[in-house]
């Protein structure tokens, strides 16, 4: 599964870049879109047949020298230029080290008593699924009126987003989260490639056509800080700031900064209580 997250990475990122981006003449009009396998090679300053055995899982060992030209020639920015790296260790490893043993559903009561600490600021653990694993209460306060805990959600972020049907409304921001979403799993897909409940996981979400279209794509983004607008039902438009925090290699803690804008006033607490 690496070796093909690798191969379909490449052939994904050709296929979105045009001539005219790359200093090329765009010419005759296309079959196919994107870029020519032998103008990436020529770009990355190799042959038309090792691009061509990478893009079909038949080479597994590219030296950084060739991974450092493929990420220049392919317009890769500092996030995707760490996830191609992760994707060639990933497939240069194989078999001889497999995905790191069963998930953690369970956060340490040491994790749990900090998520209490941090109220009222809103905070939560997700697994490496992103399912949702724990939260304090503040974190329920704010998510439940948005329908993260609603049946439909079935507890995982990414579920929440493309299936609920509220999602799109409640954040303004809900394309750039969706992103953040599906680079989580496929920042979780390098990670873990050979998990068959993430597998289940994505082919689920392959339903839902806003979904399936930005796997195809293989973009990523950053998932562990950013800023969304939400519409709430409660408490009208907020912006919420991400911040994601490590304590196990398969968990990490979501800590929404809810309207820091507002909390700027002295008499104003993150979270209403």
């Amino acid at each position: 599964m690496a070796r093909s997250e690798f191969a379909e990475f490449l052939i994904a990122r050709r296929a979105q870049l045009q001539p005219e981006e790359v200093g090329l003449p765009a010419g005759r009009r296309r079959r196919t879109p994107g870029l020519r396998r032998e103008e990436v090679a020529a770009l990355a300053g190799v042959s038309v047949d090792y691009l061509a055995r990478l893009e079909q899982g038949r080479d597994t060992n590219p030296s950084m020298a060739v991974l450092g030209a493929l990420s220049e020639a392919l317009r890769l920015n500092e996030v995707e230029r760490h996830h191609f790296g992760k994707l060639a260790i990933s497939m240069e490893q194989g078999r001889d080290c497999p995905s790191a043993g069963q998930a953690r559903e369970r956060v340490t009561e040491t994790v749990q008593a900090v998520l209490d600490a941090m109220h009222p600021t809103p905070a939560f653990v997700v697994g490496r699924w992103l399912d949702i694993l724990a939260w304090n209460a503040a974190w329920r306060d704010f998510a439940e009126p948005l329908g993260l805990f609603d049946e439909v959600a079935e507890g995982n972020l990414a579920t929440y987003f493309f299936a609920h049907p509220e999602a799109p409304r409640r954040w303004r921001d809900w394309p750039r989260g969706a992103a953040m979403m599906v680079s989580a799993l496929r920042a979780a897909r390098s990670q873990w490639p050979d998990d068959e409940r993430l597998a289940a996981l994505v082919e689920a979400l392959q339903r839902f056509p806003e979904f399936a279209c930005r796997w195809r794509e293989h973009r990523v983004t950053e998932f562990r800080s950013g800023a969304l607008e939400v519409i709430h039902p409660q408490r009208g438009e907020v912006e919420v700031e991400i911040e994601s925090l490590s304590p196990a290699i398969d968990q990490s803690v979501q800590v929404w900064l809810v309207d820091r804008r507002g909390a700027a006033t002295p008499a104003l607490r993150l979270v209403n209580e």
